[in-house]
């Protein structure tokens, strides 16, 4: 293998580093900015409600890892994320959205493991919170983009920043 070629090779491993580095941080300020959202705002302690916010920050972590990784192995292809980044990106969105939508209805409807707040809106059929969904939709695509340099006024080439 030429250093060219190595190099081009191993994007995919810098572009995971940043995703994950990018992927924590974002989520970190997402589940601390939500928090009111849900109730242990209200009646837990400032313990309880810093274990949430890191405890729910690493869940969101390691969903959205393997979310990337099935749809690396379900669309992805050798020359990612310079090839076929559009199509990953999509497939782990629809992953994290289709558990997200899950999970907040096992959780809050059924197993009560934690409750919404009323400031929280809410989407019809399942009751799913607004504000996990968004978070879905815009966190992990964005730390995906950012890490492939793939974001308005980056080199965007190679498939690297």
């Amino acid at each position: 293998m030429t250093g060219t070629t190595a190099a081009h090779g191993l994007a995919w491993l810098a572009a995971l580093r940043r995703y994950l580095a990018a992927l924590l941080l974002l989520n970190l300020l997402w589940e601390t900015a939500q928090m009111p959202l849900y109730t242990v705002w209200y009646s837990g302690t400032p313990g309880e409600i810093a274990f949430d916010v890191l405890h729910c920050s690493l869940g969101d972590l390691l969903i959205a890892t393997a979310c990337l990784v099935l749809a690396l192995g379900l669309v992805g292809s050798a020359g990612w994320p310079a090839r076929r980044f559009g199509v990953v990106l999509a497939a782990a969105t629809a992953a994290g959205v289709g558990y997200t939508v899950y999970s907040e209805w096992l959780n809050v409807s059924l197993r009560g493991s934690w409750a919404y707040a009323e400031a929280m809106p809410l989407l019809p059929p399942l009751g799913t919170g607004l504000a996990p969904l968004l978070q879905w939709l815009l966190v992990p695509p964005l730390a995906l983009a950012w890490a492939a340099g793939r974001l308005p006024g980056r080199d965007n080439r190679s498939g690297g920043p």
